[in-house]
């Protein structure tokens, strides 16, 4: 089957339009126009997704986060970055990406992750367009900003989170929680605009975090690698759409971690 019904599939569901205004997103490297035996997908692709590909033959890499994310100024094998897409290239392996629009579609990936704690009665975040936006706000059971924060640690298998409080807030009832995937504390006004307790994110910047308190919001910083949920999320959806339109494709969910941060 061709590449190109796997991906319309794919957009029916998460149309790529949904993306916010200078976004990656779409097809990135190869073609769609070529017969597929085996997709896998991935949260990020770096020089273990692609050994991982090439090993196990993948024809097509559906990915979260976009390999050139950066322009290029050259294409020299010499250069180890540069190598990751030259093997790409090398082996046709083509790779689509689905960046901020899997975040903002409906039933995507703030969804699951409100899903998976239990965060009920949701709203947008952060409207992007009409109807639709990054992040979510919703509440759940009372509890305090420690407990909640085991819950993320537990939910996620984390090593640590980081927290966003001052000591004495620690034990700190919440039960309004705004959530945003990936790097979200440029939108954390929006999570105090919609009356939340407690912000969900990563990549929290030290004096954003100082901002939040001042402000009176306390926050939990899970890291950016939560979003390898995706991984699961869409090969579940790939394997049922294969179901149910008898695709004869291989659906595979990369095995490699990406996540380049440890905790001691």
């Amino acid at each position: 089957m061709l590449a190109r019904q796997v991906i319309d599939r794919y957009q029916a569901f998460c149309p790529p339009h949904l993306s916010m205004e200078g976004d990656v997103s779409g097809l990135q490297i190869g073609t769609l126009n070529k017969d597929i035996k085996r997709v896998m997908v991935a949260l990020d692709i770096r020089e273990t997704t692609v050994a991982e590909a090439i090993d196990k033959e993948v024809d097509l890499i559906i990915v979260k986060h976009a390999p050139i994310f950066r322009p290029l100024k050259n294409l020299v094998a010499d250069d180890l970055q540069t190598q990751i897409y030259l093997n790409l290239v090398k082996h046709d392996i083509a790779v689509y990406v689905s960046h901020t629009d899997i975040d903002i579609v409906e039933g995507g990936l703030n969804d699951w992750f409100c899903q998976m704690l239990d965060i009920e009665n949701t709203e947008i975040l952060h409207e992007t367009t009409p109807g639709y936006g990054l992040g979510r706000v919703g509440t759940v059971e009372e509890q305090t900003l420690e407990e909640l924060a085991g819950k993320v640690k537990s939910v996620f298998g984390l090593d640590s989170v980081r927290l966003v409080t001052y000591a004495h807030q620690a034990h700190q009832y919440v039960n309004r929680v705004a959530i945003c995937g990936g790097s979200g504390d440029d939108f954390y006004k929006d999570a105090l605009e919609k009356g939340a307790d407690v912000y969900i994110t990563g990549d929290i910047y030290y004096h954003t975090g100082q901002e939040m308190l001042t402000h009176g919001l306390l926050a939990i910083d899970p890291g950016h690698h939560i979003e390898v949920l995706f991984v699961k999320k869409i090969a579940e959806k790939l394997q049922n759409w294969k179901a149910e339109n008898n695709w004869d494709v291989e659906i595979l969910a990369s095995t490699v971690s990406t996540n380049p941060f440890r905790h001691l």
